[in-house]
C-alpha cells in the first residue's frame, strides 16, 4: 500500500508549481483530481508539442491524475466543485491568479467552516499579503526578484536557470508542507492553511549568496559555469576540445590535484595558491596553468588522472546523453507511462521505494474523467449531457 492511498486531492492548477506538487502526491498514491477549463485545459498543455505531440512540461508534471473539466464561472459547475471538495477532498491546492480561489468560495476560512479537516494550499508569486500580493508572477520574473539572476551567468551578462527553478522550489515546499499538515492532522484532527510563495521559496534557496553578502559585504560574482567562490571548481578544456568538470573542496584535495593531476607538487606549496580564497582571487592565473597542463591530454586521460587522485569530476552532458546515462540505466530508473499518444519513458522518482513502487499511471487527456467523476457524485447521463450542452463542463 502506498503512503497516501485513500487521500484525495482536488487541485485548480496550471503551469508548473502546483502541478509538480500534486504529481508528487500522486506518486505516493493520492487520488488527484485536476480541474481544467473546458476545451482548453491547463495552458501548459499548449507550451510545445515535443513529446509525440504533447507538451514537455505537461507530461512531466501531470501523470497519475484525473482530469475534470469545469467552467468554474458557471453556477452549476461551482456547485459540482464545492460538492466534490466537501464530499471527497482531504486537500485543496490552487495556483490561480491572486484572489481568484477566494472569490470562488475556496479559501481555507470558507472550506474549513464546513470541513474542519480540510488542508488548503495556496501557491502564489508573492504570498497572500504584503505590498506585492497582487502582482503577477512568472518563473523568470521571480528569478530576477529573488536575486538569483544577480549571481548566475557571466560577468558581462546574467543568465536564467535552464529550468523553472522558482516554480520547482514552490512546488517542493508545497509538497513537503502538505505532508507535514497530513501528519499533524493525525494528531489534532484539524486541517490547516498553507501559504506558499514562489519568492520566499527561491530566496530560501539563495541562502549561501545571501550570507556571503551579509552586512553589506560584496556578493558572489557571476562566474559562468564555475563556482563563484571555490576554485578550481568548474569546466576546463582538455587537449581534444572536450570539457571536463572538476571540483576541489579542501587543501588535501588541492595537494593531490597538484601532485597527481597537474604533476607539479611544488605548486601546492606556493603562497599565492595556499588557500581557497587566494586561489579564487587568482583564478585567471590558475586557470591558465590548468589549461596548459591539460593541453596535451584527452578528456579521457584527464578524467583518469582525476579519478586516480580521487578528485571529483563529471562530464558536461547534453539532454541526449542524459537519456542514455549509464548510471541511470544500470540502476533501472526509467519506467513507461501511458499517454493518448502512446507510452513515453519517465524517471522513477528519487528514493529507494523499498515498500513498493510509486504510482506512475497515465497522463490524462483533457476532461478524460469528467463523466466518471460526475457519475460518482450521483449525476445521471442525461444531466451530464445537459451540463455539457450548457458548457458548464
Amino acid at each position: 500500500m502506498r503512503p497516501l492511498e485513500g487521500t484525495t486531492v482536488v487541485t485548480l492548477e496550471h503551469a508548473i508549481a502546483a502541478p509538480f506538487a500534486t504529481r508528487q502526491l500522486a506518486d505516493l498514491g493520492a487520488r488527484v483530481i485536476k480541474i481544467e477549463r473546458p476545451g482548453v485545459g491547463d495552458f501548459a498543455r499548449g507550451y510545445d508539442e515535443r513529446v509525440h505531440g504533447l507538451a514537455s512540461h505537461f507530461v512531466w508534471t501531470n501523470r497519475s491524475k484525473e482530469s475534470l473539466t469545469l467552467d468554474v464561472k458557471h453556477p452549476e459547475a461551482q456547485v459540482i466543485l464545492k460538492r466534490l471538495i466537501v464530499e471527497s477532498a482531504d486537500i485543496v491546492i490552487q495556483n490561480l491568479a491572486p484572489g481568484a480561489a477566494a472569490r470562488l468560495g475556496l479559501s481555507y476560512a470558507a472550506l474549513s467552516a464546513e470541513k474542519p479537516g480540510i488542508i488548503v494550499c495556496d501557491i502564489s508569486g508573492y504570498g497572500e499579503d504584503g505590498p506585492y500580493r497582487d502582482k503577477k508572477a512568472y518563473d523568470l520574473l521571480i528569478q530576477g526578484e529573488s536575486g538569483f539572476l544577480s549571481v548566475t551567468g557571466t560577468p558581462e551578462e546574467p543568465a536564467k536557470a535552464g529550468l523553472s527553478i522558482a516554480d520547482i522550489a514552490a512546488g517542493m515546499y508545497a509538497y513537503t508542507n502538505i505532508l507535514a499538515a497530513l501528519l499533524q492532522r493525525q494528531t489534532t484532527g484539524r486541517g490547516q492553511h498553507i501559504d506558499i510563495s514562489m519568492l520566499e521559496s527561491l530566496v530560501e534557496w539563495m541562502s549561501f549568496p545571501l550570507y556571503y553578502a551579509f552586512d553589506g559585504a560584496a556578493p558572489p560574482s557571476r562566474a559562468g559555469a564555475s563556482h563563484a567562490t571555490i576554485y578550481p571548481y568548474g569546466p576546463f578544456p582538455a587537449g581534444d576540445g572536450k570539457i571536463v568538470m572538476l571540483g576541489l573542496q579542501n587543501e588535501r584535495e588541492w595537494a593531490a590535484f597538484c601532485d597527481k593531476v597537474l604533476l607539479d607538487p611544488v605548486l601546492a606549496k606556493e603562497q599565492r595558491f595556499s588557500t581557497n580564497s587566494k586561489r579564487s582571487t587568482a583564478r585567471v592565473e590558475l586557470r591558465a596553468l590548468i589549461v596548459a597542463a591539460f593541453a596535451s591530454l584527452t578528456a579521457e586521460q584527464v578524467v583518469a588522472r582525476l579519478d586516480a587522485a580521487q578528485i571529483a569530476n563529471a562530464r558536461v552532458n547534453t539532454m541526449h546523453d542524459v537519456w542514455n546515462h549509464p548510471q541511470m540505466r544500470e540502476r533501472k530508473r526509467w519506467r513507461e507511462v501511458a499517454t493518448v499518444a502512446g507510452s513515453i519513458p519517465a524517471l522513477l522518482p528519487p528514493g529507494s521505494w523499498e515498500e513498493g513502487p510509486p504510482r506512475m499511471d497515465a497522463i490524462p487527456a483533457l476532461g478524460e474523467h469528467t463523466e466518471t467523476i460526475l457519475a460518482g457524485l450521483g449525476y445521471s447521463k442525461e444531466r451530464i449531457a445537459a451540463l455539457r450542452a450548457e458548457k458548464a463542463i
